[in-house]
This record gives C-alpha cells, structure tokens and sequence, in this order.
C-alpha cells in the first residue's frame, strides 16, 4: 500500500507530549525529574536586572567630582527609596544647602569620582516559568529549566492568537456548525476554555472578553474581525505574545466554517476536563500551531506512532482551490504530475463526503490523525 508523510494537524484522543519550559536568562529550577506538576505550577525562576537610572550628582550639588565621596550619604548597596537624600553639601547655613535625591525606589549601584554620577539600579523584575500542562517532568536542564511529559487528548488548529492559558473545556454549542451571539455567553463561562462551534464574530469574541472567558475555540473567525481586534493586518502568521484574553483558536480558518465533526466529537468528549491552550501560531519554518492539550488521569504512556497517509486517512486541503474541504485519500499516485499550474509535483487523489474525487498537490493537504 502507498504511504506518504506530511506536516499535518493533530485531533487525536490518545497522544503523549512533551513541553520544554526553559527561562530566557539562566536562573534556578524549582523541581525534580519525577515530579508531578499542574500547570500552574512554577517550575523554574529567574532575576532580570532592574532598570538603572542616572543621577548627575556633582551638577545638583555644584562640587567637583573627585570630591563626590565626601558628599554622599549612601555607598554602593545601599537601599534608597525614591526622593530620598543620596548626597548633600554641608554649608555653614542650612539654608544654602544643596541636595541629590534618588529618582527611583533601589539600591545605589554605583558612585563614580570620575564621572561625578551615580547610578540607581531598581529592584530585579522576577520572571517565572509555569508547567502549563499537568504532566510529569521527564528532564532537568539546570539553571535553564525542564521538560514535563503528559499523555491525552491533542488536537491542533490552524490559526490562534494569545499565549497560553489553562482551565475547565466546556460546551457552549451543541453543534459543530452552531454559531454563538453574545448573549449565549454569561458568567459562568468566566476562566473556562470554551468551544464555540463555528463562527465567531468580533461582538462575540467582545463580550467572551467581558465575561473573563480564558479561550474560545471555533471554527472560523473572519480576517477582517482580526485585523480590527490586533489592529494590524496579521501578515506573515507569527502569533503568541498578543496580550489578549480570551485567547483564540480557530480550527479550520477564516470566515463562516464549521467544525470538523472529529474535532467536535473530541472535544465534546472531554468536555469537563481540566485542559491547557496556547493560541501560538508559525506558519513558516518551524511550524507551530495553535493546541489544546487534554491530559489524561492516567498519567504519562506510550507514545503513538508517526504521522503519515495512507489510503482512506483524513486530509484538509490547506491551500486554494478548495481551501477548508475536508476529505479522505483515495490514493497516493507514485511519481510526479503535471497540475493546473503546470508544476510538475507529487500528488494525493482525495475523496470528498459529497462525492467528488480531486487530485491535489501533497503540500496542499495536512493530515488529521484520528
């Protein structure tokens, strides 16, 4: 039988993943290989050095700089809060005295008898790495952070926006093609990851925010809704650092789209469940896509098999004619084609549920793996 690999989404009730939760500087990690995390859990810390700001101590105080030491009240280390007195002049009368005050809550990092400044350093800004998934870390990276294993339900989509978030899967739709309105959402969705079947429309997505909704989930979105909700035009999709809540997922694309019905049924079946999400997208090299991560209660197992395509495996066509369509493989056709562009290419012939057989290029299918 023909077999071919392709890049492709994941829908998958049964999938183990591993996520490396690495700091941006060095810093300390916070557990063990075998430990139990949830997502919420901290799992490694580092500092980032404050901001540091200038104070032209010899200008304010009108002395010269190889006398700067003399003058301060406060050395190297010390603590200052903002407006307090660093450095003063002690003339006869107290009235002509001349004062330095910090600028900032910090500490003094350096005094200069040189350059007549010094220098105020703010308090370091922590920077925390959380496990984002319940799982179980399978490797330490000391002093850059851990990698942590889970095992359940996957399923991908093709575009997101917002980063990572973590909470209860719930039902607001009982049909992959229902589309939501506002006024179907109320309170108690608040910090839920929500599946909202097909579309979802800028009102809707504004009042899920209003709502406190951590994730919506849906089949489509429209680009026009998106551009004004960023306020650009996405352009080349690299997304994930969108300070915006509820993050968003769309499973088949922009515009009016259903859900495919697997993608439903999966969901639909680990509605209830504690799940984590990330609406992180690269289309280009090193392709990332949106997920939704289901562990299971089992805890860790084996790993699937690779992905790849055979005939009757379900496929969506990623790229113009026929963008969307879901369908399954026919055959997988040996050697290279001619196609409507005149490109000679490796080719996919796909059955589609209405009846109809296309041949497709095979970099314009992803798999769906069941």
């Amino acid at each position: 039988m023909a077999h071919a690999y392709t890049p492709g989404l994941r829908v998958t009730q049964q999938a183990t993943i591993r996520k490396e939760r690495m700091l941006p500087i060095a810093g300390r990690v916070l557990v063990e290989v075998g430990a139990k995390v949830q997502a919420s859990d901290v799992v490694a810390r580092a500092e980032l050095p404050g901001d540091v700001a200038t104070v032209n101590v010899v200008n304010q105080l009108g002395i010269a700089a190889g006398d700067l030491e003399r003058f301060m009240l406060k050395k190297p280390g010390d603590a200052v809060a903002k407006d307090e007195v660093i450095a003063q002049t002690r003339p006869m009368i107290k009235w002509f005295r001349n004062v330095a005050r910090a600028p900032v809550d910090g500490s003094i990092e350096t005094v200069s008898s040189v350059t007549g400044q010094v220098l105020v350093r703010t308090a370091p800004r922590p920077v925390e790495v959380r496990a984002y998934v319940d799982g179980v870390v399978v490797e330490v990276r000391p002093g850059e952070g851990v990698v942590i294993e889970t095992t359940g339900a996957f399923v991908q989509g093709i575009l997101g926006v917002g980063g990572e978030v973590a909470g209860e899967l719930v039902m607001a739709v009982d049909s992959p093609k229902a589309v939501l309105t506002p006024k179907d959402l109320d309170e108690r969705f608040a910090g839920k990851i929500v599946v909202a079947g097909a579309l979802v429309s800028y009102a809707v997505y504004q009042r899920a925010a209003q709502v406190g909704i951590a994730a919506l989930v849906c089949g489509g979105f429209h680009d026009s809704d998106l551009r004004r909700l960023l306020g650009y035009d996405l352009g080349v999709a690299i997304t994930g650092h969108e300070a915006l809540k509820p993050i968003l997922i769309m499973t088949e694309g922009f515009g009016d789209i259903a859900m495919a019905d697997r993608t439903f049924s999966l969901l639909k079946a680990n509605a209830g469940r504690r799940c984590s999400a990330n609406g992180a997208t690269q289309i280009r090299a090193g392709v990332l896509r949106p997920e939704i991560i289901i562990p299971a209660a089992g805890g860790v197992q084996a790993a699937r098999g690779a992905l790849g395509l055979t005939e009757g495996s379900p496929v969506r066509i990623i790229r113009q004619p026929g963008f969307g369509r879901l369908g399954t493989v026919k055959s997988l056709p040996s050697g290279v084609q001619v196609v409507e562009s005149e490109a000679k290419v490796r080719v996919i012939e796909v059955q589609f549920p209405e009846g109809d057989v296309a041949i497709v290029p095979r970099a314009n299918v992803e798999a769906i793996e069941s």
